[in-house]
């Protein structure tokens, strides 16, 4: 386990915090530039009037994190990591919401609340939210200490250890695509990338009911995962098209889920839909597509995306983290990572020799 940062503390930063010390340098994972990961020494970030600042207790690694520091999406000298509980250790002068000591999930991040979208519950298309990969005014959490809005916390359930809650937030994503699928108990569903994402989201399809679940993943301990979350595992070259964009296969799925970002996965996904099918894109990547536009149109398919969460989320995530049978023990990693171990794990994921979601522990 990682050592926290030297013991030469000085009193919590906010004025409102009265019995926290907290060190004035942490250790963070910071990103260099592609596949240039250092753990390096940093100021631990001060707390405005309305921030909070916590002390990370687990963070997991997220697809994206993957592109950003093995395809380069990153920017130099920034620290990555979302999906985060931690221990509030200071707040601002104008936080009444928390209190030194209290145990947080890191949530969505602050919407407008007013436009067209909030209004009408798709909080995902808020026309006042940051634009995608322009978020360089915070750092993440695969760091010692994490600083970020008060009302971007929610409270940890009494019944929910940190370390499970760490994954509400990709799986308020799977629920948010299940969502856009329009999925029901009779739904036939097809999920194409049995990752942290598509395995959650078989997790949570089982938990509402939907037990007629495929997964094509080419790599075999993901396929394995996801059959003893209750799916049947296959092969992507299993998957073949129909003879003609006004045909459908004998056994076609009412929706799929595309959570790769795999262009060739995404193409196979629509060919396999039933007319009037829906297939969701939750995977992102640089592998694009190319649609059939006669088979959407000859079976009037939709095609749509699924960006973050429904509007209640992050609430029915942890409700369904704490519901009893939910099967954390298969989606979670059994050992833990350090700062030190972070960039291994990275590469282990993306090479698909570890299949469920790895927790590190700054």
């Amino acid at each position: 386990m990682t050592p926290h940062a030297a013991l030469d503390t000085l009193p919590a930063m906010a004025s409102r915090s009265t019995i926290s010390m907290v060190p004035t340098t942490m250790r963070a994972a910071v990103y260099h530039g592609p596949r240039q990961l250092t753990v390096d020494e940093r100021p631990v970030p001060e707390p405005g009037p309305a921030d909070v600042l916590l002390r990370v207790r687990y963070c997991g690694i997220c697809g994206s994190d993957l592109h950003f520091v093995l395809d380069g999406w990153g920017r130099p000298g920034s620290i990555e990591g979302h999906e985060f509980t931690g221990e509030v250790v200071a707040v601002g002068d104008d936080v009444s919401s928390w209190a030194v000591g209290d145990q947080v999930v890191g949530g969505p991040s602050p919407r407008c609340g007013a436009c067209e979208f909030c209004r009408t519950g798709r909080p995902s298309l808020c026309t006042g939210r940051e634009p995608v990969g322009e978020t360089d005014h915070r750092s993440g959490a695969f760091a010692e200490y994490v600083c970020l809005p008060a009302k971007q916390l929610l409270r940890l359930p009494d019944d929910l250890s940190p370390r499970a809650a760490a994954l509400a937030e990709p799986l308020a994503v799977a629920l948010h695509a299940l969502t856009q699928a329009r999925a029901q108990r009779s739904t036939r569903l097809l999920i194409t990338g049995a990752g942290p994402i598509g395995s959650l989201a078989v997790a949570a399809a089982h938990a509402r009911g939907i037990d007629d679940v495929v997964v094509s993943e080419p790599r075999e301990r993901r396929r394995e995962l996801v059959e003893r979350l209750g799916a049947t595992a296959i092969t992507p070259d299993q998957l073949v098209a129909p003879a003609s964009p006004n045909l459908v296969n004998d056994a076609p799925f009412d929706a799929a889920l595309e959570c790769s970002g795999n262009g060739r996965a995404m193409e196979s996904a629509l060919e396999q839909l039933d007319r009037g099918g829906v297939l969701v894109l939750v995977g992102a990547g640089m592998s694009f597509p190319r649609f059939d536009s006669n088979r959407i149109l000859l079976n009037e398919l939709v095609v749509t995306g699924a960006y973050n969460y429904d509007s209640d989320g992050f609430d029915d995530a942890l409700a369904l983290l704490a519901s009893p049978g939910f099967p954390l023990d298969v989606l979670v990693e059994p050992d833990d990572v350090d700062l030190e171990g972070l960039y291994g794990a990275i590469e282990s994921l993306a090479a698909g020799e570890v299949a469920a979601k790895v927790m590190v522990t700054p």
